[in-house]
């Protein structure tokens, strides 16, 4: 009888090149995504050992972190120049390494760049069953269509482009099962917030997470984007989804997946990915979805999470004295005071976008809660950044880009932008931002700002009330 295998233990049998002495594997990379701020030494390193990039057809480039999300070409279509210094050099250092290295490039005013991890899916370069990495730590997102992706740092970037392999240690699998139905209102956005503030931030670690049961197969692609983005914020490696109908209606007819008979081959290849009944998870969660509720963070880690109908923890009510002393410290950083309503917290800035909330559906949910309103006069900011080019034009097309104007937000060209306050894009100090994006970190969003992770849908309430709301309150009623 065949040993029953995870999905995950399939695809990395598939990718192992050889087992090494020392306990790690040495496993093929099918995919690697490059962008401006991870990848300058891993070219330095490859130029200073004369060596070429392995295979660069499998390799695919863009700037995303550092480049601006204002205008990008004057009137007659010239490129308007970076005015931080630094930025631009590392846009110019990557059009000078991919240049010489013959890696496939698209460009700060390519239709098609954005944030890699909007890109790779759109344009069907993420596929079932492959194994695809990136200098940054939110790969995990592309799991959401059945691929085995992770993070990794400038060393190995330059291991992969020179090798197309990586050495890595197998991971433990854990299932993720959400039990119920979702009740309305609530997003991938709060099912996520949901599992990390169940686990834990160092839940996961050492595990890749497969999402299974009908809450997660009843998901779009672009909704399991989201939670497999931030599988990692749970400390996971990656996060996987098993492809099916859904995943391969999606993919059919991208420019970089497969078409014809290779198609048909591709799909009945990618079917067999599936879990096997029976096969062992070293660790198993079970989550009631009809207990979840939108959700917003209070804190400075993405496991600081109540329902925003809920209140901010009292620290004298945990246990033990460095717990209480993290919290307090969380909730002076965050300007809140203990036991505090979230619907009592100001909010005087806005941003949706990031690769967890980017896409068309993000943008979609948000232009219905907006539709016919304005924003508070206690917003001094709020931005729109698609996750790429062909998000940005499809938008337009629809109209959405009206919504949000009209409600006075700005309206973006794709980037990372406000995400991780590595580009102008930053919230000053001591003010709050309603932010669709992944990590809640002290200074993340620039220094001194203080970030509520929430759905596009309550960026959106939350815009229009001038404080967290709950967007059961907005959505669908007249405005």
């Amino acid at each position: 009888m065949a040993e029953l295998r995870t999905m995950y233990e399939k695809i990395w049998d598939a990718h192992l090149v050889r087992q090494q002495e020392d306990g790690t594997d040495l496993i093929y990379v099918d995919r690697h995504l490059v962008h401006e701020v991870s990848s300058a030494q891993a070219f330095e390193g490859l130029r200073q050992a004369g060596l070429p990039v392995r295979r660069p057809d499998l390799t695919l480039a863009m700037p995303d972190h550092n480049v601006p999300t204002t205008a990008r070409t004057d009137g007659v279509g010239n490129p308007i120049a970076i005015e931080d210094p630094e930025s631009a050099l590392q846009l110019a250092t990557l059009e000078q390494n991919v240049a010489e290295f013959g890696v496939p490039f698209f460009d700060a005013t390519s239709i098609n760049q954005g944030i890699v991890h909007v890109v790779g899916p759109e344009l069907g370069f993420t596929l079932p069953g492959s194994t695809l990495v990136c200098g940054d730590s939110h790969t995990s997102a592309h799991g959401a269509l059945g691929c085995l992706a992770f993070g990794i740092g400038t060393t190995e970037v330059e291991h992969v482009l020179a090798t197309q392999t990586l050495r890595l240690r197998r991971s433990k699998t854990m299932e993720v099962r959400l039990e119920g139905s979702l009740s309305p209102g609530v997003t991938a956005k709060d099912v996520i917030l949901a599992v990390i503030g169940e686990i834990g931030t160092a839940g996961g670690i050492g595990h890749v997470i497969e999402y299974r049961g009908p809450v997660f197969e009843a998901m779009s692609i672009e909704q399991r984007l989201t939670v497999a983005n931030m599988s990692i914020e749970a400390g996971a490696r990656s996060g996987l989804f098993a492809p099916d109908a859904v995943t391969f209606e999606y993919l059919e007819g991208r420019p970089m997946a497969p078409s014809g008979v290779a198609w048909d081959d591709a799909v009945e290849s990618w079917k067999s990915l599936r879990t096997d009944d029976g096969a062992k998870f070293d660790k198993s969660i079970v989550i009631d979805a009809s207990a979840i509720v939108p959700l917003v963070t209070w804190g400075t880690s993405p496991e600081d999470v109540v329902p925003v109908t809920g209140n901010a923890p009292d620290p004298e009510e945990f246990g033990s004295e460095t717990k209480r002393a993290s919290v307090r410290a969380a909730l002076a950083y965050m300007g809140i005071a203990p036991g505090q309503a979230m619907v009592d917290v100001p909010i005087q800035h806005v941003f949706i976008g990031s690769c967890t909330n980017s896409r068309i559906e993000d943008l979609r949910a948000a232009a219905d809660v907006l539709r016919g309103r304005r924003l508070s006069p206690a917003i001094r900011s709020a931005i729109v950044v698609p996750g790429s080019g062909l998000v940005k034009m499809q938008a337009e097309q629809e109209g959405i880009d009206k919504v949000f104007t009209e409600a006075g937000f700005e309206w973006r060209e794709p980037g990372c932008s406000a995400c991780l306050g590595m580009n102008p894009d930053k919230v000053p100090p001591g003010e709050s931002c309603a932010s669709t994006s992944n990590r809640n970190f002290v200074g993340r969003q620039g220094p001194g700002a203080r970030t509520h992770l929430v759905s596009p849908a309550m960026a959106a309430a939350a815009g229009i009330a001038g404080h967290l709301a709950d967007v059961r309150d907005y959505a669908g009623v007249p405005a």
